[in-house]
C-alpha cells in the first residue's frame, strides 16, 4: 500500500483538530505548471539555454557547415530541457507537499517538501491581503501581517511574496481561481475582525489600611497607649 506522509494529521493541512466554533471554509493547493512557471521562472531558464544555443550557432556558421554547427548547438538545448524538467519536478513536489486552509478565523499553511511546516496566521494579525492575479485565472494572494513578527524567507520559499525579503509575506502561490479565493478570504476575515472580543476583567487589588501602608503595626488589645514625654 502507499505510504501517506500526512497520516498524522487529523485534518488534512491542520496539526489539530479545529476548535469548536471554527468552520473551513477553502482547502486548496498551488497549479504546479503556474509555480514553475512563476515562482521557478520556468520561461526564463528555458529562454537562457536557447540564447547559449542560438549564439553557439551563430558563431560556428563561420567556421564550419551549417549542419556541424547546428550539432555542436543542440546539446545547450538538451541541458535546457533537463534543467526545465528538473524544475517543472520540484514544482510539482511543492505543490504535492502544500495544503493551504482558509477558514472562518484563519489561514492555515502547511508548506515544504523536505522541511514541513505549519503557519496559523489568525485574522486578528493580518494587516492587508494582496491578490496578483494572473491570465489564466491563477494568481497569488499575499498576507501583510501586523506587529513584529518575522519569518524566514528560505523557509518559506516560494510561498512568499516575491522579492520582500526586508519583511517577507507568506502567500498562497499560484492557486487556481484565484480571484474567487481572495474575496472569500475578504469576507471571513472582515466578519471576523469585526466581532467582538469578550475577556474577562481581572479584579483591582485591595488598597490596605492607612496603617499597614505606613508599616505601623495596631496596637494589641488591652495595651496602654503610650503617653507623651514632658
Amino acid at each position: 500500500m502507499p505510504h501517506d506522509d500526512f497520516a498524522f494529521e487529523p485534518v488534512k493541512g491542520l496539526p489539530e483538530e479545529p476548535p469548536k466554533g471554527e468552520e473551513i471554509l477553502w482547502q486548496g493547493r498551488p497549479d504546479w505548471w503556474a509555480l514553475a512557471l512563476e515562482s521557478l521562472s520556468l520561461k526564463w531558464v528555458m529562454g537562457y539555454f536557447v540564447f547559449l544555443a542560438a549564439w553557439r550557432l551563430v558563431a560556428a556558421l563561420d567556421l564550419m557547415p551549417f549542419a556541424q554547427a547546428v550539432a555542436i548547438s543542440t546539446p545547450f538545448i538538451v541541458m535546457g530541457l533537463i534543467v526545465c524538467a528538473l524544475l517543472a519536478l520540484i514544482a510539482w513536489v511543492q505543490a504535492r507537499a502544500t495544503v493551504y486552509t482558509i477558514t472562518n478565523r484563519r489561514v492555515a499553511m502547511r508548506v515544504g517538501a523536505a522541511l514541513t511546516v505549519t503557519l496559523n496566521l489568525p485574522y486578528t494579525h493580518v494587516a492587508n491581503a494582496h491578490l496578483d492575479l494572473r491570465r489564466r485565472g491563477t494568481g497569488t494572494i499575499a498576507l501583510e501581517l501586523l506587529g513584529e513578527t518575522r519569518f524566514s524567507y528560505l523557509v518559506l520559499w516560494p510561498h512568499v511574496r516575491p522579492w520582500h525579503l526586508r519583511k517577507p509575506e507568506p502567500a498562497l502561490r499560484c492557486i487556481p481561481e484565484a480571484e474567487r479565493i481572495a474575496r472569500l478570504l475578504a469576507e471571513a476575515a472582515e466578519a471576523r475582525v469585526a466581532q467582538p472580543q469578550v475577556a474577562r476583567a481581572t479584579p483591582p487589588a485591595a488598597t490596605p489600611p492607612a496603617a499597614a501602608r505606613s508599616g505601623d503595626r495596631p496596637a494589641p488589645a488591652g495595651a496602654a497607649a503610650p503617653v507623651p514625654a514632658e
